[in-house]
């Protein structure tokens, strides 16, 4: 359903696949049309992670004979200046792998900002390329994603709605976002080749892509927000056939999601949006939930639901002691009491427990509280690393660790034949590595084996014995690059087997989809599709699926479905735990974003999370941890 607080038409999918096959299919019936109608079908591309799939579902189309690109031409909207064409992060050499080297598009048909033009001739250039588009007839579909900023292309807050195809300068929030491409922001190219606002408004239609709660903001400033040049997305409001395709992260800060009873009449008899109404209610008259009277729901578009119950007292103490239940200090469960108005059961005690982490320290950083309370209470506790975090370790770390090798082997010799080489050899390495090229092997394995050490190191500090931790080094993250495979059937048989052989009565998953680099996300993805295969098996049927939230942000309140509370003493504990990460330590290689440090990050989080539920009337902590529960369908 459109909203009327919406200024460009808007479509929300359940999930970023399903968003992108609507995409290409889009993409794909028009060139069809173009075909029976013997015409070209002209269309600008983006890059990006956004695309990916779309194109990924495009080439499907055209391997089974489905789809031709022969009457296509394509303009891409961007590219990084300087960047040489071969290069990891270069665009040409995105589109070709994951479009135009599997389809059967004329190589002289596709055209892409060249990153590599002398900077004298880069004006004519420019003015060459808009040319090209005009002469064809103009763009007929052109595709855009949005970044943090609002940009769409390159267009960076300032760009005005006439702009045309030129060299700009990036913003410094593009660039941080870009850092983990370019392995540190210090080698992110400062400017970069983008066709014009201008330019894109030209098209015939534009689609605009967001996936992700990352994006969610950004999108409701660009389609329910005002125009501005500090927002270009904005701009597409003026466009006659504009259409915004979302996720549903990407959709949540919408006005008919965030807040429905604001633009419709709802249906009450949800518990969840009756949680999520009174919460956002509280937050927006700075009031606790049992001093919420009629007047408050009456003068916030809520009438109907205190005509549902008849006053307001009966819903405020409804919704309170449903967040009440939600706290517990024994998330494994607590044995012999009954459990009918607790999140976890307590029987049988103690668990088996299979803690997943994505990276080796997500699992303190964004749950540690809850794992020393899990060890501490007697549960079995089992930590599954899903990837090495090699990427995540900086050159000067391994050289250290490469160092530390030659002279314990010196000073012990433990074998007849020294190191010295083997420490040159990587030192050159390093040393001679251009920025984004991937890590040979050896530097690669270093880097692995540091992030193991330290993740064994915070284990052994919280109490789990060496025989439960479990480095799983999932096939898809290992590829050198930021850039990972696709999910493969040994990723999932890997996590079934781990799973089989333990047996868990709780499983913990990273549910923290905001992660910027997207290796959560294809984690959860990998558990999720394992958990699909296995939910027939006897022990599954007593298992719950708990789902926490990482470094970069935590569930809304009114999602929380267990929220265990930190005494100053256990989120100390879980500080120290975090500090044996040496090397994630002071300063992260990908930061995202947020230039604080992780530890900080988690106990600001905490905190918080504990500051709301003290708002909201309920007990007051030192800080909370919050988990929500994974239903196997």
């Amino acid at each position: 359903m459109q909203s009327n607080h919406e200024k460009i038409q808007t479509k929300i999918l359940q999930t970023s696949k399903e968003a992108s096959i609507l995409v290409a299919h889009e993409i794909a019936d028009l060139i069809q049309l173009k075909q029976k109608e013997r015409k070209n079908c002209v269309l600008g591309l983006a890059t990006g992670s956004t695309p990916t799939r779309v194109y990924q579902e495009l080439v499907n189309l055209c391997k089974l004979g489905k789809l031709s690109f022969k009457n296509v031409f394509t303009f891409n909207l961007d590219e990084y200046y300087p960047m040489q064409p071969d290069n990891l992060q270069s665009y040409v050499r995105f589109m070709n792998e994951h479009l135009f080297n599997h389809i059967d598009i004329p190589k002289t048909q596709i055209y892409i900002p060249d990153g590599n033009i002398s900077k004298e001739n880069i004006y004519s250039y420019c003015l060459d390329y808009e040319n090209k588009i005009t002469e064809l007839g103009g763009l007929d579909l052109q595709i855009v994603g949005i970044g943090r900023s609002g940009h769409i292309g390159f267009n960076e807050p300032g760009s005005g709605e006439k702009t045309t195809t030129r060299l700009v300068t990036l913003d410094h929030m593009t660039r941080i976002d870009a850092a983990s491409d370019f392995f540190g922001e210090e080698h992110v190219p400062r400017k970069a080749i983008t066709m014009g606002v201008g330019t894109i408004m030209k098209a015939k239609k534009i689609i605009m892509m967001a996936w992700g709660e990352g994006k969610s903001k950004i999108i409701q400033k660009a389609v329910e927000g005002n125009i501005s040049d500090q927002i270009p997305a904005s701009f597409l409001q003026n466009h006659p056939n504009a259409l915004v395709v979302l996720d549903e992260a990407a959709s949540t800060e919408l006005t008919k999601i965030k807040t429905p009873w604001l633009v419709r009449n709802c249906d009450w008899n949800d518990s969840k949006l009756i949680r999520k109404s009174v919460v956002w209610l509280c937050q927006k008259v700075g009031k606790p939930i049992l001093k919420l009277t009629n007047s408050d729901y009456m003068e916030h578009g809520m009438g109907d639901l205190v005509t549902e119950f008849s006053s307001a007292y009966k819903i405020n103490i409804r919704v309170f002691n449903e967040l009440q239940a939600t706290i517990t200090g024994w998330p494994g469960g607590k044995p012999n009491v009954d459990d009918s108005n607790r999140p976890e059961r307590a029987a049988p005690f103690p668990k088996k427990v299979v803690i997943f982490s994505p990276h080796p320290d997500d699992d303190v950083i964004s749950m540690g509280g809850t794992f020393i309370r899990l060890v501490d209470q007697g549960h079995e506790v089992h930590v599954a690393y899903q990837t090495s975090g090699n990427l995540a370790v900086f050159d000067d770390d391994a050289i250290r660790f490469a160092d530390f090798i030659s002279d314990f082997n010196e000073i012990f010799k433990i074998n007849n034949q020294p190191l010295d080489a083997f420490y040159s050899n990587i030192v050159d390495k390093i040393k001679n590595k251009k920025s984004g090229e991937i890590d040979s092997k050896e530097v690669m394995a270093i880097k692995g084996l540091i992030r193991k050490g330290e993740a064994k190191a915070a284990c052994r500090y919280v109490g789990i014995p060496d025989n439960q931790t479990h480095f799983l080094d999932l096939p898809f993250y290992e590829t050198g690059t930021i850039k990972k495979n696709p999910i493969s059937e040994a990723d999932i048989e890997i996590i079934i087997d781990l799973l089989q052989k333990n047996q868990p009565h709780q499983i913990y998953a990273a549910g923290d989809l905001s992660d910027p680099h997207g290796t959560h996300r294809v984690c959860l993805a990998a558990i999720f599709e394992a958990l699909n295969r296995l939910k027939n098996e006897l022990w599954m049927q007593n298992c719950y699926v708990w789902l926490y939230r990482g470094a970069w942000q935590e569930w809304d309140i009114d999602e929380i479905e267990m929220a265990v509370p930190l005494s100053p003493d256990e989120l100390l504990r879980k500080r120290k735990a975090i500090f044996k990460h040496q090397s994630q330590k002071d300063a992260a290689l990908f930061p995202g974003n947020d230039k604080r440090e992780f530890w900080v990050r988690a106990e600001d989080r905490n905190h918080a999370t504990a500051i709301m539920y003290n708002n909201l009337g309920l007990p007051e902590y030192e800080a909370m941890e919050a988990f929500v529960r994974y239903k196997i369908v």
